[in-house]
């Protein structure tokens, strides 16, 4: 049985749980698709992968937020957990400025 590198919380977290794979988040084709590594988000700049395998292959896992597998509809807002323990916060109102991705919660064990 092979582990998900990530589980959905809520109406709109996404907890990231693998180290070996990043995820790639896309919310629709007019919002920029952001990568999920071990300790932050990014912008994704590179060409996009054609379908899982491809995907597979660059060591990442494309979640599409309105697939009906994942939340199923457009989202302004996401909360997205990364391995380090921090959770961001992608407001897709703010794309294109300082607030589109900040620090949520800082949690520290």
């Amino acid at each position: 049985m092979k582990e998900d590198a990530y589980i959905l919380s809520g109406r709109n977290t996404i907890i990231h749980k693998q180290r070996k794979v990043d995820l790639l988040i896309v919310n629709s084709r007019q919002d920029p698709v952001l990568l999920v590594v071990h300790n932050g988000i990014e912008e994704f700049k590179r060409e996009m992968p054609k379908n899982k395998l491809e995907a597979k292959r660059m060591d990442v896992v494309m979640i599409e937020v309105s697939s009906p597998d994942n939340f199923g509809d457009y989202k302004n807002l996401l909360f997205v957990q990364t391995l380090n323990n921090k959770e961001f916060k992608i407001d897709y109102t703010k794309k294109g400025t300082n607030y589109f991705v900040t620090t949520h919660q800082e949690n520290t064990f």
